[in-house]
């Protein structure tokens, strides 16, 4: 009788690579262990971190991280004025930025002696007086000075000159003669055009108050401008007498030319 072969015995238990898996897996959670008990979590932290975090990702007003004592990041850059000393912190000096508008003091001084001055001799009434940043600005009326299509001038001009020539002595600044005229057409052997006559009066001035008055040539310059700088639109016969003028510029120290005198647009002051 054949006898029956044996069936192999099932061995219980896990398989060997658990033993070390296991082993491992142990190991692991024993070095976080560690890990963990070496640290020191602070909660304040904690809490102030999450706070910030959730205040952002909401849209709140806090959008930093907070430190532990309640300020934000960015604040760490800043400095505080009032607790810096002067040698942490200089503040430099900003100049303002100058008026080009502005009236220089030199030239609002002149501009009250001239009209002190005016005002003692009584002729406050026959000129008129202004002032800008450039200068102050003496105009005469052609009628005071010349006659018509004349550059003589007149004995009244000479009056006025000679008693101007007293205020002119009171400083040394440079001063412009400047001579104007209306748009009527000039047309004569000594004047071909208002070029030449109201260049020819300006230099009649200059003359007069250096030849006469005895002002230092080196002071005075003249230009003539014609008809292209009026005062006032050549329409009626009262604004053509106002654009017949001589000025007379008493210069500000620290400017050494101005443009054209006066804009048609100034006032008399």
């Amino acid at each position: 009788m054949a006898r029956k072969a044996k069936k192999p015995s099932e061995g219980g238990g896990a398989p060997a690579w658990m033993t070390t898996y296991s082993d491992l897996m142990s190991l692991l959670l024993t070095f976080f262990v560690i890990l963990f008990s070496m640290s020191a979590v602070s909660e304040e932290k904690f809490r102030n971190v999450a706070d910030s975090l959730r205040m952002a990702l909401d849209g709140g007003a806090n959008d930093s991280i907070l430190t532990s004592d309640g300020s934000s990041i960015a604040d760490l850059n800043t400095v505080d004025i009032d607790q810096a000393t002067a040698a942490d912190v200089e503040i430099p000096d900003v100049e303002p930025l100058p008026d080009s508008g502005a009236i220089p003091q030199e030239v609002q001084e002149l501009y009250e002696t001239a009209n002190q001055y005016m005002l003692e001799q009584g002729i406050e009434s026959e000129l008129s007086i202004s002032r800008d940043a450039d200068g102050v600005y003496i105009d005469i009326q052609e009628s005071i000075l010349f006659t018509s299509g004349s550059s003589n001038i007149t004995t009244s001009g000479e009056e006025t000159l000679m008693t101007l020539s007293g205020l002119f002595d009171l400083f040394d600044n440079s001063m412009i003669i400047e001579g104007y005229t209306d748009d009527v057409p000039m047309n004569s052997a000594q004047f071909p055009s208002n070029w030449e006559l109201s260049t020819g009066r300006a230099v009649s001035v200059l003359r007069y108050l250096s030849e006469e008055s005895g002002l230092t040539p080196s002071r005075l310059s003249a230009k003539g401008y014609g008809e292209y700088a009026p005062l006032v639109p050549n329409d009626s016969a009262e604004n053509r007498a106002l654009n017949r003028r001589v000025n007379i510029i008493i210069m500000h120290k620290d400017r050494k030319e101005v443009d054209s005198g006066r804009e048609p647009n100034d006032t008399n002051e």
